[in-house]
């Protein structure tokens, strides 16, 4: 297996994030083990928010709502999945699938033995973070779903969605062109910025940091051919939509914090979801698809007003 390591240095212009790395080595079934980065701030002996991204971004998209979480007394874990951020990158494409970022994120819990977990999961963070909850769920006390799903027959994806899976089998779609950091500069002035700190020269290269060369591009560029409706096996679709219907009977706190001006995955869309649960919040923030980028303290400050209403 070729794995690439980012060199440290790469990092120095990730602004605001002065967490510690820490690292846990998983294990493929296949392949052996893989160095995964976490960051984990906060009092040991506390509650737990592990906190997942998506594509193509890391754990430094949650740089905005640790320290507050952490002031809060919550104990924050924030890992980057395999081909992303600061963890190992697998060079083969094929490597990448659904279930096997599933598979490392349910290793990292277990190895840190992680319990009263609060998950907070946002794009593909969603239906990698759920599956740990559907098969752990005496670790978790609740739900937080941003901007995220879980493949199901009603399911209806949208157009946007379906043209961006669409772009990447025309050529690559822009990290091939330009990089993960253009896709974030560009998404960032397409929606709300909200009080994002970053210039459009700091999201690009904050972004695409991890990433020196198209080589080490395999994990961002596998996750828009990995949607269940062009690639149902890669996508783990069939679990989805079990850990879909498993969740109906999630009887714990669940809260949904949305940003309503995502094309991807709407409101009404969030709502529809929040509708399901008779515990469920729904508050919605002007917002885009990154939500954690441009309204993190926002983010906190509802879900502590939210966990405090229990």
């Amino acid at each position: 297996m070729n794995v690439f390591r980012t060199p440290d240095d790469r990092f120095e212009v990730w602004p605001d994030f002065p967490f510690e790395p820490n690292y846990v080595d998983v294990t493929d079934s296949e392949d052996g083990t893989l160095r995964m980065h976490y960051v984990d701030e906060g009092p040991r002996n506390g509650h737990v928010i592990l906190m997942l991204h998506g594509m193509p971004t890391s754990s430094f998209l949650y740089r905005r709502m640790i320290p507050p979480l952490v002031a809060a007394g919550y104990r924050c874990i924030a890992p980057d999945h395999i081909g992303f951020g600061k963890s190992d990158k697998v060079l083969d494409d094929a490597w990448y699938t659904i279930a096997k970022h599933g598979f490392a994120c349910a290793d990292l819990i277990q190895q840190l033995d992680l319990q009263n977990i609060t998950f907070v999961g946002q794009d593909w963070g969603g239906p990698i973070g759920l599956r740990q909850v559907v098969e752990m769920p005496e670790r978790f006390e609740r739900l937080l779903i941003m901007n995220t799903w879980l493949h199901h027959d009603d399911f209806e994806y949208t157009e946007p969605i379906r043209n961006w899976n669409a772009a990447w089998h025309d050529g690559g779609s822009m990290v091939e062109a330009q990089g993960c950091g253009l896709i974030m500069q560009i998404t960032l002035n397409r929606w709300p910025r909200g009080t994002s700190p970053l210039s459009d020269e700091e999201a690009f290269a904050a972004y695409e940091a991890p990433f020196p060369d198209r080589e080490s591009k395999a994990g961002p560029r596998r996750f828009p051919l990995c949607l269940p409706f062009d690639n149902p096996e890669d996508s783990n679709a069939s679990v989805q939509a079990e850990d879909f219907e498993a969740l109906r009977s999630w009887s714990k706190p669940a809260h949904f914090i949305w940003g309503t001006a995502d094309d991807i995955f709407t409101e009404a869309w969030g709502r529809k979801w929040a509708g399901m649960y008779d515990q469920a919040t729904f508050d919605g923030l002007e917002a885009g698809h990154f939500l954690q980028e441009t309204h993190g303290p926002e983010i906190v400050e509802t879900l502590l007003r939210r966990i405090g209403e229990e």
